[in-house]
């Protein structure tokens, strides 16, 4: 074990995983100094940032626990056990996350739960914390770190044996780094936008005081966009509008933040498209107004680490959208990798080293399943086929066990390494394709045999037969296949 009196760490953001690895290098024997660019939310008791609700599952709540934290900060959560698909037409229908009824994910507030995790960082000893600072430059070959106080020109500079950014998806210390030679940085904006919308808690009804069953993820998926909508504990929902930025002449139907501007024609949409919904929100052209539209992106770096004492964590070293809902969770298993990693290594380069080897296919693999989850939420989730496909998929979970267990129970419900999620996912659906495929060639193979026997039936017409049936199964062994074999 490595002896950690009298080093000194600086983490650079106060957020969700900056503030969690406050307690946990505290308690490790560190002597911390948290610097946050915003004012203290502690002293308003709300926490400004991003709204989309946050879904904590099995990753996040295995560091909460470890940090003696899951029951302050869970104990608000909602926990919701499946996907409610909202229609155009029809009633709504529950598609539940697994085929273990007791497994669901929880909706937090992201207000809420940076609180809590600030409120224990203050708590602990050996934590200092400091508000109203940006990060102007960090210096990863001597390990100093420059501020700004707010609202002057007074500048303040910070040594520390190790330096950590947690300052997000638009990091200074990564823009520090990005300034070294040989470090590669991509980012990907997202062709759809977000806007907070709100369901307010109700007097009457089935679920008072939620307007809508409170243990479900509410999506209504309307193809190229959708809304979706989160319970809060006081019985309002948050919900989110996913729109695309710009209009699609191949489709002019599907709404945009470019061209829906107005309450008068957002209110147009949502009849047609929300009707349901529209129903309940009385404050809709209000907050469609008011509330902005925010962009989502995949950013991705390499390496994490610079000068053997500067290295990045959470959004800062991998931001995700947030469709799969893992981008706290996979932060607070950062934070996690890098505390063992300083543990397991006298020297803090070397340390480094071994937490983004533990990381970086991870983040990778976690961002690549949020963005085709975001289709499948998206475009596919109302259809009749996606319903049977997870019925499938949980049959064969249920008669094969953990060996076909399905990546979604896999990334939420488990801590299973994302990178092995997602391998396992894909083999899992060539297992499924194979399951179609052999069937079909057995019945074709009979229908052939019983053609040959058939004399008032042609050679021609059965060899015509056969090769139709051979392109359709070589097409899903296939498409099985290559969805069964991890990408590079």
């Amino acid at each position: 074990m490595t002896s950690t009196e009298g080093r000194r760490v600086l983490i650079v953001g106060a957020g969700l995983a900056g503030s969690l690895l406050a307690v946990f290098l505290a308690r490790a024997g560190w002597s911390v100094r948290i610097v946050e660019r915003r004012h203290d939310p502690r002293e308003r008791r709300f926490a400004v940032g991003r709204s989309i609700n946050l879904a904590i599952s099995a990753r996040g709540i295995h560091a909460l626990r470890r940090a003696g934290l899951e029951e302050p900060v869970m104990r608000a959560a909602l926990r919701m056990y499946g996907r409610m698909i909202h229609p155009r037409q029809g009633e709504p229908h529950l598609h539940p996350y697994s085929t273990d009824p007791t497994r669901g994910i929880n909706s937090v507030s992201r207000s809420a739960l940076n609180l809590a995790l600030l409120d224990a960082a203050a708590a602990e000893a050996r934590v200092e914390i400091l508000f109203d600072r940006r990060c102007t430059v960090v210096d990863p070959s001597n390990g100093t770190a420059e501020f700004v106080v707010n609202e002057s020109t007074t500048t303040e500079s910070y040594a520390a044996d190790l330096i950590i950014g947690a300052d997000g998806a638009f990091s200074a210390v990564r823009g520090s780094l990005q300034r070294l030679d040989r470090f590669d940085f991509s980012q990907s904006y997202l062709t759809h936008g977000y806007k907070e919308m709100h369901i307010p808690a109700v007097q009457s009804g089935t679920n008072t005081p939620f307007a809508m069953l409170p243990s479900a993820l509410h999506i209504w998926p309307r193809g190229a966009s959708m809304m979706i909508a989160l319970p809060n504990p006081d019985g309002s929902f948050t919900c989110t509008l996913f729109w695309p930025w710009e209009p699609n002449p191949a489709a002019p139907h599907v709404p945009s933040f470019a061209t829906v501007r107005t309450a008068a024609e957002a209110r147009a949409v949502f009849e047609r498209d929300y009707p349901d919904a529209l129903a309940l929100m009385p404050t809709m052209s209000e907050d469609f107004e008011r509330n902005p539209a925010g962009a989502m992106a995949t950013m991705r770096c390499s390496p994490w680490s610079a000068g053997g004492r500067v290295t990045l964590i959470g959004d800062a070293a991998h931001a995700v959208v947030p469709f799969y809902g893992q981008g706290a969770n996979a932060s607070f298993e950062d934070c996690e990798a890098l505390v063992d990693a300083l543990a397991a290594h006298t020297s803090v380069a070397d340390a480094l080293v071994a937490y983004e080897h533990a990381r970086k296919a991870n983040s990778n693999a976690i961002a690549d399943m949020a963005l085709a989850n975001f289709v499948d939420m998206r475009d596919h989730s109302a259809q009749p086929s996606y319903a049977r496909k997870k019925k499938f998929g949980h049959f064969l979970h249920r008669v094969f066990g953990n060996a076909l267990e399905p990546e979604y129970d896999l990334v939420s419900f488990s801590t299973v390494p994302y990178a092995e999620a997602q391998a396992r996912g894909r083999r899992n659906v060539g297992f499924m394709q194979w399951c179609v495929a052999i069937p079909l060639a057995i019945a074709w193979s009979a229908l052939y045999w019983g053609l040959q026997r058939n004399a008032c039936e042609s050679t021609a017409q059965s060899l015509l037969l056969v090769t139709i049936g051979l392109v359709v199964i070589s097409t899903l062994l296939r498409r099985g296949c290559h969805q069964s074999r991890p990408r590079p």
